[in-house]
């Protein structure tokens, strides 16, 4: 069996920790034999949830009403085993899309009245937040309670942090951190017995080939990305 693993990035920067941090989890299944998808959440349009529950409780439901890409990413994590959602930390909280994909994600929770069961159910999920102050436990306390009580499941060690203003990537424990967290979700997922769920000398080399793979990558999206930002920055500084 191919494990496949989702890697959501909740930030509006492809180039930023947030992104750094998920790309070396993302490696750690890789290297494991998993196959991966890294989707950016910014280049959806999600709406916010308009609580049909509350209406109706048999409204809530798979796709949702709403006309959106919601729906590609419903149906991404209905095809994967599990996915980690990497975020940066907005006042102690998730992103915005973030917080309206979870939000959204009621729609498969609440197929427990329509079919028995929540279609999160065994989904197998980690967390990376990212701030430059303070808040990442707090963000991931608050994704992990949304997600464990929608049934996902949640294995020992997924999730990593960083709350500093320097590059994530030479912050080795950081980042060691990260590669565990692909390294359990692709673990729980593959269903075998786990003697050790956190590795730290065994696969230092592996973590370190991933840092220069997500340097390159990093500064590939920063080259494409940033011209487009600072256009968009330099016009508002114009008004």
């Amino acid at each position: 069996m191919v494990v496949r693993i989702l890697g959501i990035n909740g930030s509006p920067r492809k180039y930023g920790n947030t992104f750094k941090m998920l790309y070396v989890a993302l490696s750690a299944v890789r290297d494991l034999g998993g196959e991966v998808k890294l989707i950016h959440l910014y280049d959806y349009n999600i709406k916010p949830c308009i609580g049909c529950v509350s209406d109706n409780i048999l409204a809530c439901r798979y796709p949702c009403v709403i006309e959106d890409d919601m729906k590609k990413i419903y149906d991404m994590i209905l095809e994967c085993d599990g996915f980690i959602v990497a975020t940066p930390v907005y006042w102690y909280s998730p992103s915005t899309l973030v917080k309206s994909m979870l939000d959204r994600l009621t729609a498969f929770e609440n197929m427990i009245y329509i079919d028995g069961r929540s279609w999160l159910e065994g989904k197998v999920c980690g967390i990376i937040a990212v701030g430059n102050d303070s808040g990442t436990i707090q963000t991931i306390s608050l994704m992990y309670s949304v997600l464990n009580s929608m049934g996902a499941l949640i294995p020992p060690w997924a999730l990593a942090y960083y709350h500093d203003k320097g590059d994530v990537l030479d912050d080795f424990n950081r980042i060691m951190d990260a590669y565990n967290v692909g390294r359990t979700i692709y673990l729980a997922c593959n269903g075998e017995k786990v003697d050790k769920w956190y590795l730290y000398e065994e696969v230092k080399e592996l973590v370190e080939k991933a840092v220069a793979r997500a340097r390159i990558e990093a500064e590939r999206n920063y080259k494409s990305q940033f011209k487009e930002r600072k256009k968009e920055i330099g016009k508002l500084l114009e008004k």
